[in-house]
């Protein structure tokens, strides 16, 4: 009677499947996606980043451009040479409920939709985290790739930083001018001064160009930058000022 033999029959099962074979390519790509994006952040916890995705497009953009007077100005420093005042300035303007959220700020989100439904302009509502998430790791156009990723990288600083890093990092990492990175550049470039001597005034003035700070001036601040300034003090005032941010000390 015909037929294979047993030694051909085991050899048949034996072969892998293109199923079995793309599992495991597919785990091997999502193992090596999360060395690559779970280590980094765990490092930034302690580690001073020495640039982030932002500077390094916008100083690679400007190289392309011909741009070769562009100077790209970034010191790191640490959040206790800081100002208070810059702490609560920035949560005043961009995140209000930074010390209470887990990275997403879901009040703020429900509330830029129901004011998108009355009619109003689309506001986003990005929280302090995710814009270091935004800035350290991806791009700054719009797409829902990014915005997912951005998810993503906000859940993993949330969940391995503690809220004083984050704010730290965040001081020191915005955008204030065009090239101008952190909150110490901004102090001696605008003010002449180490942010440690920065007054409320000051850091509201800062903070206000945080939106657009390509456009929006502190140097020469147009009369919407400074009734922002206004409005970011009286914010500053209502939050308790920088005893609002104590608690983050341990967190």
């Amino acid at each position: 009677m015909g037929g294979r033999s047993p030694r051909t029959r085991r050899a048949r099962r034996r072969r892998p499947s293109i199923v079995g074979v793309a599992g495991r390519l597919l785990g091997t790509i999502l193992l090596v996606f999360l060395l690559l994006t779970v280590l980094p952040v765990i490092a930034l916890r302690w580690l001073d980043p020495p640039t982030t995705a932002f500077m390094l497009q916008q100083g690679l953009g400007a190289r392309l451009g011909g741009h070769r007077d562009f100077q790209l100005r970034y010191h790191w420093i640490d959040a206790d040479s800081i100002s208070a005042h810059a702490g609560v300035a920035v949560v005043a303007a961009e995140d209000q409920r930074f010390p209470h959220h887990r990275g997403f700020d879901l009040a703020a989100i429900a509330d830029a939709r129901r004011d998108h439904e009355r009619g109003g302009r689309l506001r986003g509502a990005s929280t302090i985290t995710q814009q270091v998430a935004k800035n350290l790791f991806l791009w700054p156009e719009r797409s829902w790739v990014r915005k997912g990723l951005e998810a993503y990288f906000t859940v993993l600083i949330e969940t391995l930083w503690p809220k004083r890093r984050i704010l730290e990092v965040y001081l020191n990492v915005a955008e204030f001018g065009d090239g101008i990175y952190g909150v110490r550049a901004a102090s001696e470039t605008y003010f002449h001064k180490p942010p440690a001597r920065l007054q409320p005034a000051e850091a509201a003035l800062l903070a206000a160009v945080l939106p657009n700070p390509l456009r929006l001036r502190a140097d020469r601040p147009s009369a919407y930058v400074r009734e922002r300034r206004d409005w970011i003090l009286q914010q500053m005032e209502q939050l308790g000022g920088p005893a609002y941010l104590r608690g983050l000390v341990s967190r």
